[in-house]
């Protein structure tokens, strides 16, 4: 009789401690804004070219082809083709009143390298982004994680965060590139994007300089530490922790931070 009571008493506990767990996951999900995902056009990725080793050429120089603003149907018009290189100009020469904002290529990506090379202005700051959902009224970083372009030597991002984790090549606010190998302003860097089932690998000019998984508790971890935890930032918080949906996919973007970048070289390998 005693150990049908203590077997009552157990599963009580444990009917308890289940509808506990529940109302604290609808709490949590109930500080979560409402959002909503675009689905604006996107293009036929066999339609562009490969180069030798199998990458779609996904910037080649002479077109934008592919290219259009992040939550917009249209490139905005600080971006631009300056001598076969894809430029964002914080004054673009010619133009009144251009628009900006992030630009992206519209096409979903999963598993894949992408490979580009840059530099930036001095005391510059960009960034790029991978597996991003275009989500209305809202920045894309709120989506995805950031590969930072920085001048390590003159932006005062390179200062802040925690153990140089906002440098170029850094995962943004959370893991540190290391070592540090970025150039200065003015001189171009390699990088290299490796994203293989929720394994990201960051390489700044040849060098593998961070790596993480996605959808693991240790990305849940990393998420809590920075500015995108669930307290600060909750719909952050609720769509990094979930990068890419259902899907587990995503588009590729370059960040309008408002100073002047250059990139070139820009391809996609798919995995």
């Amino acid at each position: 009789m005693k150990r049908n009571f203590m077997y009552v008493i157990g599963a009580a506990m444990l009917v308890t401690s289940m509808s506990c767990n529940a109302q604290q996951a609808k709490k949590a999900a109930s500080n979560v804004p409402q959002y909503e995902i675009l689905n604006l056009p996107k293009v036929d990725l066999k339609s562009f070219k490969k180069d030798a080793n199998g990458a779609y050429i996904i910037f080649d120089g002479t077109s934008l082809n592919g290219w259009r603003g992040y939550n917009k149907e249209k490139v905005p018009a600080k971006w631009s083709i300056e001598d076969g290189m894809l430029k964002f100009s914080k004054n673009p020469a010619g133009v009144t009143n251009p628009d900006g904002g992030d630009l992206i290529f519209a096409h979903d990506f999963k598993n894949f390298e992408l490979e580009f090379e840059w530099k930036i202005s001095n005391s510059g700051n960009s960034g790029v982004f991978v597996l991003a959902k275009e989500v209305k009224d809202q920045p894309i970083y709120i989506s995805s994680p950031e590969y930072q372009l920085l001048d390590n030597d003159n932006h005062p991002d390179a200062k802040m965060g925690v153990d140089g984790n906002r440098k170029s090549g850094s995962l943004y606010d959370m893991i540190p590139a290391k070592p540090q190998n970025g150039n200065p302003a003015g001189q171009w860097n390699k990088a290299k994007i490796v994203v293989n089932k929720g394994k990201v690998t960051h390489y700044q000019n040849d060098v593998k300089v961070v790596e993480y998984s996605l959808w693991t508790s240790d990305w849940t971890t990393l998420l809590q530490a920075s500015k995108f935890s669930e307290a600060k930032w909750p719909l952050a918080f609720e769509l990094l922790n979930n990068v890419g949906g259902k899907t587990k996919s995503g588009v590729i973007g370059f960040q309008d931070h408002g100073d002047d970048v250059w990139l070139k070289n820009i391809k996609v390998k798919v995995l």
